[in-house]
């Protein structure tokens, strides 16, 4: 794109919130950097060249100074149950364009249910979850659709070969998991459940050379916020597999260590997206490197869209909803390996 534009990133200096400054310009924009902690905000701008902008979302005018002349603000700052509505307010007052790196179920649900209508009159564009988990699946079941106008059910199934989680994954699963209480969600028959019974233990057969893996059934993320909200599906189910679930809920596992010049970890992943029509199924896959790395081109990719004005929809949107999903897809070649099976 190279444009030159400031993009304001809010949590800039988190794990995720790196990669998608390096990612910003590397493409030519310029990232400010946003967030609340002074001293580490300092560094990493002095480290870059860039600018520095202390907000806090306690503080609706610090955030509204952050930003200020810029073109649009990426969200990268979790507990996202607490700087969502906030920095959405800001960039509403703003009227710029707002997206978020969010995987919190509950965060995601709010944005949807508190903002939709407003952003639509407004002519704003919303897109939360624009991430590995929520964007990318998203993008692969709408994808995976084709010409189907509705289908039975969708299926995402997450391979990871590991999953060693930041500090903040760690904060907002707590966060995540203090909202809920005791229950875990489930989205079927069209509706979200509340149970309390144990999440299910099966096997999924992810293409070769993979193939069968135990995997947590109804292991519920983003994408089961995300693809209800824009495709007739009455039944998403996502899944994961149990080594990586393991690894995410277990006290003692390390943080993401950096094996590469970039900082990606030597984690890999597979997304297996499978959608079903009676007796029709169409299935999705991309595989690459680094869950959270990957997160960065997404949300780039994504912002470099709606200022180009290549997008479907305003309002408070999904990845497949306002993106052409074959086509995003095809963009993040350097970054992903993909798969289109249609039947």
């Amino acid at each position: 794109m190279g444009s030159g534009q400031l993009v304001t990133v809010f949590g800039a200096y988190g794990h995720t919130g790196r990669f998608v400054v390096a990612e910003l310009a590397a493409r030519g924009l310029v990232p400010v950097l946003s967030g609340r902690n002074a001293q580490t905000l300092e560094e990493l701008a002095h480290e870059h060249g860039l600018e520095a902008r202390v907000a806090s979302v306690d503080d609706p005018a610090s955030l509204d100074r952050a930003l200020a002349g810029t073109a649009a603000v990426i969200n990268c700052a979790g507990p996202f149950a607490s700087t969502v509505g906030p920095v959405i307010e800001a960039a509403l007052r703003a009227r710029i364009p707002y997206l978020d790196v969010a995987a919190e179920l509950e965060a995601n649900l709010d944005t949807f249910a508190h903002y939709r209508e407003r952003a639509r009159d407004a002519g704003a564009v919303i897109v939360p979850a624009m991430a590995f988990f929520g964007g990318l699946g998203d993008l692969l079941a709408t994808a995976a659709m084709g010409d189907w106008t509705e289908a039975d059910e969708a299926h995402i199934a997450y391979a990871l070969s590991n999953w060693h989680p930041t500090a903040g994954t760690r904060l907002s699963g707590a966060v995540s998991r203090e909202r809920r209480g005791a229950h875990r969600l489930r989205y079927g028959g069209g509706q979200w459940e509340h149970r309390t019974d144990a999440a299910p233990v099966l096997e999924w057969t992810f293409p070769e050379p993979m193939g069968p893996r135990p995997v947590i059934g109804e292991f519920t993320m983003a994408d089961v916020v995300t693809v209800p909200q824009h495709l007739s599906i009455p039944d998403v189910t996502t899944y994961m597999t149990a080594e990586a679930a393991r690894d995410v809920t277990a006290p003692h596992t390390p943080a993401p260590t950096a094996t590469d010049e970039s900082g990606r970890s030597n984690q890999t992943f597979l997304v297996d997206v499978v959608v079903r029509s009676g007796g029709a199924e169409r299935r999705a896959t991309a595989g690459g490197q680094d869950i959270y790395a990957v997160t960065a081109p997404l949300v780039t990719e994504a912002l470099e869209r709606v200022m180009t004005g290549r997008t479907k929809a305003v309002g408070v949107v999904s990845a497949g909803e306002i993106f052409d999903a074959p086509d995003f897809l095809h963009a993040l070649a350097p970054h992903i390996t993909l798969d289109l099976v249609l039947v």
